[in-house]
């Protein structure tokens, strides 16, 4: 059941500023004083914080700019300043709107588990309860932080409510990621495996893991990550996760929280939103625009397709000599059903008759709802979740770690789970002793063909060094005309919030960047 859909005032002003105090005390509002005082309060607190995976910058564009910016995907939006800041690197803008959304949006989510730390310790109640609520607040703030030191890398490192008389200064991407660790490492502590029930959806454990383990890989830390993929793969999460038999349940509605779900995000419908008379209510939308931002044209928005080459990449036949089922299961193209166009059904309509014959364009099919019955298109409020770490993912983590340490024999039997789930060879058949240099580009394959769309690529392609060197660029060139125009010295990082910068003498823009 889905659940942790509360909205509460845990709200604040993150990073403006002016000189002279013009903030007068309303006498009618409810304070901070007055909220935090019960174990509700407490559960209040922590439930908003997951509130803001509900937020659109989050589950939205956020996504475009780890994908549609990667090499996987690109825009044809008639919205020209999509493409040009989320596809095509043409930045010239350093308040654009959608950019500073993503950065305001985490820094919300970091405020409210600011609230919860700040002020849960001192409410009497039941003190396991307490000590997970905490931990649930620590793990956010470390995701927050995580997504900020991805994207944006040098930004404020703020670890108390803040005030609107703030100003911080940049902390380094290294100080980012470390407290992104140390928040995660000490959420792992206190988390349990499971829930059951209505908190079914909470992060657990096993969630805090697998995200720690990404904020090493980033930094490749190979023997940090190591120890919480252990847990997960060999140790006593390997009782709690596995893999799905059938690939498409990862991304359909009737699957969800299934048990290679290590973090997933709870979407849902709200019956409540709107009155009898169609009037909207206070009551929040808890489900995702992001189908019907991707869904592919006269169905949705059509705003970020999927690179052919990266359908191309499924050119491994199954052991029994079929098609990998993933690539029907993973996007909407020409020849989703093998007999071609004709034969290929987009929401009940024939590729051919929406598209024409001879339309090579593709789109992501994960986040849909296409699975419905008498579904003709998306919507702002899909209740599907989004499954944003899966146990496959794990187990491609810990086989490129084991390899990043030359332990590649060791990393063989992990990739050989994800190829077999999916009838493939396994690896040790189909190519057995590759050094530690061929074993790494496997696996860049195999979390193409495993994780494409997923919203992955950005930080994948961040740690293996194609922002780092031309030859390597001239590869993402290759795949993606969008790189010609990506400047080594610049686009790793987006621009912080010029807005920000201008208002606050202690922050400094990003490098490279001019107003």
């Amino acid at each position: 059941m889905k659940k942790i859909i509360s909205y509460f005032l845990v709200f604040g002003a993150i990073l403006s500023s002016c000189n002279t105090d013009l903030d007068i005390p309303n006498p009618n509002r409810p304070t901070t004083g007055q909220f935090w005082q019960t174990a509700t309060d407490a559960q209040q607190g922590v439930n908003a914080v997951y509130s803001t995976l509900h937020r659109g910058p989050i589950v939205l564009w956020q996504w475009f700019y780890y994908t549609v910016r990667s090499d996987e995907a690109f825009s044809r939006s008639p919205d020209v300043a999509i493409p040009n800041n989320m596809d095509r690197f043409l930045i010239t803008d350093f308040n654009f709107g959608r950019t500073n959304d993503v950065y305001g949006n985490n820094y919300i989510g970091i405020f409210r588990a600011n609230q919860v730390l700040a002020n849960v310790p001192d409410i009497e109640m039941d003190e396991t309860l307490k000590a997970r609520i905490l931990a649930e607040a620590k793990f956010f703030r470390g995701f927050f932080y995580y997504n900020l030191a991805s994207l944006f890398g040098n930004v404020p490192l703020i670890v108390e409510p803040s005030l609107p008389t703030d100003l911080p200064p940049n902390a380094t991407r290294a100080e980012i990621w470390a407290q992104a660790a140390r928040d995660l490492t000490e959420a792992a502590e206190a988390l349990p495996l499971r829930y059951s029930g209505n908190d079914v959806g909470r992060v657990t454990k096993g969630a805090a893991y697998a995200l720690l383990a990404k904020v090493y890989m980033q930094q490749r830390n190979w023997d940090a990550a190591r120890v919480p993929l252990e847990w997960l793969v060999t140790g006593e999460g390997n009782g709690v996760y596995d893999l799905v038999p059938d690939y498409r349940h990862n991304f359909l509605a009737t699957t969800e929280n299934n048990i290679e779900s290590v973090f997933e995000w709870q979407f849902a419908t709200n019956e409540s939103e709107f009155t009898d008379n169609d009037v909207q209510t206070p009551n929040h939308n808890y489900g995702s625009p992001l189908a019907q931002f991707i869904a592919p044209a006269n169905v949705g928005f059509s705003d970020a397709e999927m690179h052919r080459w990266v359908v191309e990449e499924f050119n491994e036949q199954t052991a029994n000599g079929q098609r990998d089922p993933r690539v029907a299961a993973s996007f909407f193209f020409d020849f989703m059903d093998e007999r071609g166009p004709a034969n290929t059904m987009i929401y009940g309509v024939t590729f051919t008759e929406r598209y024409g014959a001879n339309d090579n364009r593709v789109w992501l099919r994960k986040f849909s709802n296409d699975a419905e019955p008498g579904r003709g298109a998306e919507g702002f409020r899909s209740a599907n979740n989004y499954r944003f770490i899966r146990y496959a993912d794990v187990l491609l983590m810990y086989a490129e770690v084991l390899n990043e340490l030359g332990r590649t024999a060791e990393a063989y039997p992990h990739v050989d789970r994800v190829r077999q789930r999916v009838g493939l060879r396994s690896l040790t058949q189909a190519r057995p002793g590759l050094n530690q240099a061929a074993f790494r580009q496997q696996i860049e394959h195999e979390r193409v063909t495993e994780l494409a769309g997923e919203g992955h690529r950005w930080n994948d392609l961040d740690r293996w060094g194609y922002f780092e060197s031309q030859d390597k660029l001239n590869i993402l060139i290759q795949r993606d005309p969008a790189f010609n125009t990506f400047r080594l010295d610049r686009h790793r990082l987006l621009p912080l919030p010029q807005r920000d910068v201008d208002i606050n003498p202690n922050l400094v823009q990003n490098p490279n960047y001019s107003s």
